[in-house]
C-alpha cells in the first residue's frame, strides 16, 4: 500500500506531503489544476518513463519520495532480495531530478538504477487510464491475466515441466546428431589412422626404448673393429706366442747361467697368465658386442615409424597408444551412432508427446476460462450501459513455449454486427474507460498487494453510469487500496478519503497544492463538482445524497 508521496520542486509543485490511506482514495480540481502531475511525479519515483523535462523553474533539482507497506509475502520482496537490499516492513523510494537532467534513485537509502525501481513498480502499483499501454490495453498481458482468472496453478506447472524436458531431450537430440555429423566428416580419417596406428601398434615408452637399443648398436659398430684386433694381438699367435717362444728360448739357455733366468721366466709364466686373462675379457666383450646388422636396420625402421607418425598425427611418440584409443573409441560412436539417435528420437517423441497433451489440456481450460471471463463481463458491462457490447476473448495458436502454445487477445465489439477488435483500437474513449473498469473487476480476486491507479476512468460517462462506476471502484478497494483521478461526483462521492488539487497563481509563479478534505469541505467540494463554481443548497443536498447512497 502507498503510505506516503512527498513531492519537492516537481513542475509546479514546490512542496506537497501527502499521506494515504486503504480503501479509495479520490483526487479532484478544476482541469489544469495538477492532478496528472501528481500521477508524473509518482511515476517518476517509480522509474517510469514520462515527461523529460519535471524540475520546477527556478530549482535546482526536483525530488520525490514514496513510502510504502510492505504486507508479509508482498511480490516486491523477491525484487529487493534479488537486488541485495534489506528491509523490514517499510518500503522507501527516493528519486532526484537534477536541473542537468541527471537521475539518481535510491532503496531504502541504497543507490539503485531505474531498472530495480520499474522491477519494484510493477509489484507496487498499477496504472489504469485512456493512454495506459502497461497493463490491461497491452495484449502481451492479456494471457498473464486470463491465467490469473483461471487461477490453475497446477495446470501451469505440468505444462512448464513437460516444456523443460521437452527442451533437454531436444537439446541432447541435436547434440547427438552434431556429434554424428562431425563424426562422419572425419570417418574417412578415422579408419584410415586407426587402421594405420594398429598396424604398427606402438606402445608407450617403445621410442625410449628402441633409441637406447638403436645407440648401443651404433656404438658397438665403431669400437667392435679395434676390440677384434686387440684379440688378434693378444692371440696364441701374437704376443702370447712370442713370450712363450722367449720362454722357451731362456729355458734351453739356464743351465748355462746357474739360476740367473728363474726369476725372469718365473714372471714370463705370470704374463701369460695375465695375457689369457685379459684375452679372455677382450673376447667377452667381442660377445657382448656382437650382433646382427639385419637388427640395426630394423630398429632404426621402426624407431622411425613412431616418430613418423608422431608427427603426422602432431602427439607425442609416447602418446601414440592414448591417441589411437580415442580414435578407435569415435569410430565406435559412430558405428553405433544410428542406435543411438534412434534411443533419443524416440525420448524426444516421447517428450513431445507430454507436453502436448499437457499444453492442450492448459488450452482447453484457457478456453473454459475465457468463456466464463465472457460472461461475466457481460454481467459488468450492462450496469455500466454498455449491454448492447461484447466483449470476447479471442484465442489463437502461437510458437510453443514453457506457458503453453496459446496467444490470448481481449476484443469487443461495441454494436452488435460490428466487427470485433483490440479493445484500444475498438472503443471509444468513454467505452474504453468502462471496459477497463469492468475488465478490472473480473479479473481482480483477493488483495494483490497492489496500489491500483485510475486516472479519469471515468471519462465521458454521467449519471446512472457514473454512479456504476464509483460503485465497482468502491468495491475494488474495499479489498486493498485504489487511488482515482476523477471528474464526476458520483465516483467522487463513494471516496473513503478525499483530497482536492487546486491551483495558485500570483505575479511571479503558479503552484499546484492539494488538500485533504473533511466532511463539510468535501460535501462542498462534490457540490462544486455538480453545480459549477456557484455553491447551492441544491448542489450541497445533491452531494450529500451522492455521498450517503
Amino acid at each position: 500500500m502507498l503510505r506516503a508521496l512527498d513531492i519537492r520542486d516537481m513542475l509546479i509543485i514546490d512542496r506537497l506531503e501527502l499521506e494515504f490511506q486503504p480503501g479509495l482514495n479520490v483526487l479532484t480540481g478544476e482541469t489544469g489544476a495538477g492532478k496528472s502531475i501528481l500521477l508524473d511525479s509518482l511515476g517518476f519515483v517509480l522509474g517510469w518513463r514520462g515527461r523529460a523535462e519535471l524540475v520546477r523553474n527556478g530549482a535546482e533539482k526536483g525530488e520525490v519520495i514514496a513510502e510504502f507497506d510492505l504486507p508479509p509475502g508482498h511480490a516486491a520482496w523477491a525484487v529487493l532480495q534479488e537486488a541485495g537490499i534489506d528491509t523490514e516492513d517499510e518500503l522507501i523510494l527516493r528519486r532526484v531530478n537534477g536541473r542537468d537532467g541527471r537521475k539518481t534513485a535510491w532503496v531504502n537509502d541504497r543507490r539503485v538504477s531505474g531498472d530495480v525501481l520499474r522491477a519494484l513498480s510493477a509489484t507496487l502499483v498499477e496504472l489504469h487510464g485512456q493512454h495506459d499501454d502497461r497493463g490491461l490495453l497491452n495484449p502481451r498481458g492479456h494471457r498473464a491475466l486470463l491465467d490469473a482468472y483461471l487461477d490453475d496453478p497446477a495446470a501451469f506447472d505440468r505444462v512448464r515441466k513437460a516444456w523443460a524436458k521437452l527442451r533437454v531431450a531436444r537439446k541432447e537430440l541435436a547434440k547427438a546428431q552434431a556429434k554424428v555429423e562431425a563424426l562422419k566428416s572425419e570417418e574417412e580419417f578415422l579408419r584410415h589412422a586407426v587402421a594405420e596406428l594398429d598396424q604398427l601398434g606402438p606402445m608407450p615408452g617403445e621410442e625410449a626404448e628402441l633409441d637406447v637399443e638403436r645407440r648401443r648398436m651404433q656404438g658397438a659398430e665403431k669400437v667392435r673393429g679395434d676390440i677384434a684386433r686387440a684379440a688378434s694381438i693378444l692371440a696364441i699367435d701374437g704376443v702370447e706366442g712370442q713370450v712363450r717362444d722367449a720362454m722357451r728360448w731362456l729355458d734351453s739357455a739356464t743351465e748355462g747361467v746357474e739360476g740367473q733366468l728363474d726369476a725372469p721366466l718365473e714372471a714370463l709364466t705370470r704374463a701369460i697368465d695375465a695375457l689369457n686373462e685379459a684375452e679372455q675379457g677382450v673376447h667377452q666383450c667381442l660377445n657382448v658386442l656382437d650382433f646382427d646388422p639385419l637388427a640395426l636396420e630394423n630398429c632404426e625402421e621402426r624407431l622411425f615409424a613412431i616418430r613418423g607418425l608422431a608427427r603426422k598425427y602432431e602427439v607425442l611418440p609416447d602418446d601414440l597408444a592414448t591417441f589411437t584409443e580415442g580414435l578407435r573409441e569415435n569410430l565406435a560412436a559412430l558405428d553405433s551412432s544410428v542406435g543411438d539417435l534412434d534411443v533419443l528420437q524416440a525420448a524426444l517423441d516421447k517428450a513431445q508427446n507430454s507436453y502436448d497433451t499437457a499444453a492442450g489440456a492448459l488450452t482447453a481450460k484457457r478456453r473454459k476460462a475465457g468463456t466464463a471471463l465472457e460472461k461475466s463481463m457481460g454481467a459488468e458491462l450492462a450496469p455500466l450501459k454498455m449491454e448492447r457490447a461484447v466483449f470476447t476473448v479471442e484465442i489463437t495458436t502461437e510458437d510453443a513455449g514453457p506457458d503453453g502454445t496459446d496467444a490470448v487477445t481481449f476484443c469487443v465489439a461495441t454494436n452488435p454486427g460490428a466487427p470485433a477488435g483490440q479493445l484500444d483500437k475498438i472503443a471509444s474513449g468513454g467505452e474504453l474507460s468502462r471496459f477497463l473498469l469492468a475488465l478490472k473487476v473480473c479479473l481482480t480476486g483477493e488483495d494483490s498487494g497492489l496500489t491500483l491507479i485510475f486516472d479519469e476512468i471515468d471519462r465521458g460517462v454521467g449519471g446512472a453510469t457514473a454512479d456504476a462506476v464509483g460503485r465497482r471502484l468502491e468495491g475494488l478497494a474495499s479489498k486493498g487500496q485504489i487511488l482515482v483521478v476523477t471528474h464526476s461526483p458520483q465516483v467522487a462521492a463513494r471516496g473513503a478519503h478525499h483530497w482536492r488539487v487546486e491551483k495558485l497563481q500570483s505575479a511571479k509563479e503558479t503552484l499546484s497544492r492539494v488538500v485533504p478534505l473533511d466532511d463539510v469541505t468535501r460535501t462542498d467540494e462534490i457540490a462544486r463538482m455538480i453545480s459549477g463554481d456557484r455553491l447551492t443548497d441544491e448542489a450541497r443536498a445533491a452531494a450529500k445524497a451522492l455521498m450517503s447512497g
